[in-house]
This record gives structure tokens, C-alpha cells and sequence, in this order.
């Protein structure tokens, strides 16, 4: 029985081995045409823009953005007009932080136990939303013809910015010996200002249905590096500035002064598909 089933394993094992062996062998010739086609295509790519023909008709990408004072998110649909000019429409949201903010926590406990509270932001008043939409256009000024698929796009781009401020809450001690939850007045300024009244943050539940509207307009530059140029894939990077103005101006902090313009520069990651 184990001469048997050893003569078995040896079977399987020498057809395995037989199959991968060709499996090998056949590799390198398929690689290889699928870099001469990859080649091919790229070469009829490069011949149709040189005519003035597009590589491809629209684009469509997600970007998430790290600012200098915050983060976002943003959708962006881009529909090629000429080889280097390419029209963008964009709607994003992001969250802009004060550069006072700090995040804490509170520790409490007893009988050997330690209790962490949810991180809060000491005297922040407001949280800063914004919603915007936006046109403008990517140009070409670097990779014309570069079979590598490297180029750098200038990116201009505006529109309308819609701010949006939600109250900021925090969980402190009540005289009562309980909790409570509360959002800065000039009523409670002693309690909301008094650290070893504070047991910590709300999260996200507290504030929505108190949020301000705040209507602005936007403008952002940035440079695109794009490693992806002839692929139906899309994969860059892009860096600039985004420069907002609001009609009215914005506070985030108990006692700091508000403003209503806000410049900041980004680091975005691109990625999405072509068309």
C-alpha cells in the first residue's frame, strides 16, 4: 500500500513539475509579446497626438489630499481636448484645521484602573467643513512625446466653496456630580476653559443640526506628475496651493480672531482610469 501510494506522489509530483516546467518555458515568448504590443500601442499613441489626436477621451480619478492645515477628498471627471489640454470638473469635501489645534486625552480611574476619555481639542470652537465645486483645465508642459509615459500637467482650477461649521462639543463634569455636553457660550466660557473639567471629546455625534452655512470661492494651482500617461490606468501625484475666501469670516478657536482667507498648500495622491 505504501509502495503504492508512494508511486503515486512520484507520478503527481513528475507531471507537476513536467506542466510548471512548460508553463516556464512559455512565459518569456508571452512576456515578450505582450512588452512588443504594449510597444506598439504606445508608438500608435505617440504618432496619433504628433496628428493631434488625443490618446484617450476622458478620465475619471479620485484624489485623496493632505493640506497643510487639514485633509480631503475629491472626484475629478477630465474630458481631453487636445493632446496637452484636458478640461476638469471636480467636487470634493475636506476639513480644515486650525494650527492651534493639539489633540489630548484625560485619564481618570481608581482602584488600580485607568480610564482613557476620547481625544478633544482644548478651546476649539467650531469644526471647519468645506464642499467645493470647481472647473479649470491640466496642460501639458513637460513628457511631449516621452515613450515612457512620464508627463507634468499645470493644473488651474476654481469655483465655489461651500463652508460649513459645525459646533465643537466636549464632555465635562456638571456641578451636579454628573456629565454633560456642551458647545462654547460666553455663558459657560469658565467651564468650557477649565482643563480639570474636562472628561473628553463627543466624536462625531453632537453639532449637525447647528451647522452654518458660509459661502466662499476658490482657486488652486498645482503641478501633475502623471507615471501612467499612456495607460487606461492613471496614477500620479500632484502639489500646489489652494487659496479660499469666504463672505464671512470663519472662527475656530475660542479667542483667536477669525478670517475669511484661507491659503494652504497640498500633497495629492491621484489614481482612476482612462477612456
Amino acid at each position: 500500500m505504501r509502495r503504492y501510494t508512494f508511486s503515486l506522489l512520484l507520478v503527481f509530483f513528475c507531471t507537476t513539475t513536467s506542466i510548471a516546467q512548460k508553463t516556464m518555458d512559455s512565459n518569456p515568448t508571452k512576456k515578450k509579446e505582450d512588452k512588443i504590443a504594449k510597444r506598439n500601442k504606445i508608438n500608435e499613441i505617440i504618432r496619433n497626438e504628433e496628428e493631434g489626436v488625443p490618446a484617450f477621451n476622458k478620465q475619471s480619478t479620485f484624489q485623496f489630499k493632505l493640506n497643510f492645515d487639514g485633509y480631503g477628498f475629491l472626484y475629478e471627471l477630465g474630458k481631453m481636448k487636445t493632446p496637452y489640454k484636458t478640461s476638469i470638473f471636480q467636487i470634493g469635501f475636506s476639513e480644515k484645521q486650525h494650527p492651534k489645534e493639539e489633540k489630548q486625552t484625560s485619564y481618570s480611574g481608581g482602584g488600580g484602573f485607568t480610564m482613557i476619555s476620547k481625544p478633544f481639542v482644548y478651546g476649539k470652537q467650531n469644526v471647519f467643513y468645506q464642499v467645493k465645486l470647481g472647473v479649470g483645465q491640466a496642460i501639458m508642459i513637460g513628457g511631449k512625446g516621452n515613450k515612457n509615459g512620464v508627463s507634468v500637467h499645470a493644473v488651474l482650477l476654481g469655483g465655489f466653496s461651500a463652508g460649513m461649521l459645525r459646533p465643537y462639543y466636549m464632555e465635562f463634569v456638571s456641578n451636579t456630580g454628573g456629565t454633560e455636553k456642551l458647545k462654547f457660550s460666553e455663558s459657560n466660557r469658565s467651564t468650557f476653559l477649565s482643563p480639570d473639567k474636562i472628561i473628553g471629546g463627543t466624536g462625531l455625534s453632537k453639532g449637525w443640526s447647528e451647522m452654518k452655512f458660509n459661502p466662499g470661492i476658490y482657486a488652486k494651482t498645482g503641478l501633475r506628475f502623471d507615471w501612467a500617461r499612456f495607460n487606461q490606468v492613471v496614477s500620479a501625484m500632484e502639489f500646489g496651493f489652494t487659496y479660499d475666501y469666504y463672505s464671512q469670516k470663519v472662527v475656530q478657536m475660542v479667542d483667536v480672531p477669525g478670517k475669511s482667507f484661507f491659503p494652504t498648500g497640498y500633497l495629492a495622491i491621484v489614481f482612476g482610469n482612462r477612456k
